[in-house]
């Protein structure tokens, strides 16, 4: 019932930045809490960070100063800037929304995006 579309991934140079989009579609008015997850090649997919509803955020130690995930809920828009940009950083990052109470679901992933960064 809710589609998720992510954008702005690519390479950059080490200590570059990025801005990441993701636009949810479908029943919109049954999304609640956001996150972006990432998954580097051979490796299990990992908590980067999450906003709720009212833009409360939390972040991964490793992005913690560096990444900020914020949203625009009118647009239905989730965005991550990453700043400083490490070789680590290097993954397929995903978006995640859960699901309010009324709603019926278990949460839902866009297809990610690819973000590389070189040193």
């Amino acid at each position: 019932q809710v589609q998720l579309v992510e954008s702005g991934g690519g390479q950059v140079q080490a200590g570059g930045s990025l801005r990441l989009s993701c636009v949810a579609s479908g029943d919109t008015l049954c999304i609640s809490t956001m996150g972006w997850f990432r998954q580097a090649p051979g490796k299990g997919r990992e908590l980067v960070a999450t906003i709720t509803s009212g833009g409360v955020t939390d972040y991964a130690d490793s992005v913690e100063g560096r990444f900020t995930i914020s949203r625009d809920n009118d647009k239905n828009t989730l965005y991550l800037q990453m700043n400083s940009l490490k070789s680590e950083d290097t993954a397929a990052y995903y978006c995640h929304t859960r699901i309010t109470r009324p709603c019926y679901g278990t949460g839902y992933w866009g297809k990610g995006t690819q973000v590389t960064v070189s040193s």
